[in-house]
């Protein structure tokens, strides 16, 4: 058999890099978070790309990452793509090959989640009537992943099994068993 790759796919705040960490831990793959990787690739903050270049310049650096790393995988990979990724037709097809997820939650709950994890590396999060026009705007894009799983009020095991399931990925690693959350954890109970 072929490289598994899983691409995670989903507006800001959906839990992309959260679940994908998680699930390739739990399958002992490798973890690509493509915003990070055009950080790393541009030397530059996203912010900074988009003051540079705006978001033309940011979608060919983008595109660039991702057809980087569609040619080289070795490993069975996860990749959380950046919000927008998707919405670009040839980004659909540099990983048509692959399965992709589209982490889903309500609007409210986006909204809230990359308040709580603002940083400056979201410069298309302006207002809340923005936000919606841009979810609005790729959310037909987002549901032609090859599956949808909604994540409001699950805990990330939760999130991660139903990934595995709808794509009959292979049993995770026993020695893995899902970890008790700690307090903070509790606290937060998942991706809300």
């Amino acid at each position: 058999m072929g490289v598994l790759a899983v691409f995670l796919v989903g507006f800001m705040g959906s839990g992309k890099s959260t679940v994908g960490q998680e699930l390739a831990r739990r399958h002992r793959w490798d973890f690509v978070d493509l915003d990070a990787l055009i950080k790393t690739r541009e030397q530059a903050s996203i912010p900074e790309i988009f003051a540079r270049a705006g978001e033309a310049g940011f979608r060919a650096a983008e595109t660039s990452a991702l057809l980087a790393v569609t040619e080289s995988l070795k490993t069975d990979t996860v990749v959380a793509l950046g919000g927008g990724a998707f919405a670009q037709e040839t980004n659909r097809s540099l990983i048509g090959n692959w399965p992709s997820v589209f982490l889903e939650a309500p609007l409210d709950e986006l909204w809230r989640r990359s308040a709580e994890q603002e940083t400056p590396g979201r410069p298309l999060r302006k207002d809340r009537e923005q936000f919606s026009r841009l979810y609005a705007q790729r959310l037909p894009f987002y549901r032609q992943a090859t599956a949808t799983i909604e994540t409001f009020g699950k805990e990330i095991d939760t999130i991660c099994r139903e990934v595995e399931q709808r794509l009959c990925l292979p049993a995770p690693y026993a020695d893995l068993a899902y970890r008790q959350p700690d307090s903070a954890d509790s606290e937060s109970g998942g991706l809300k």
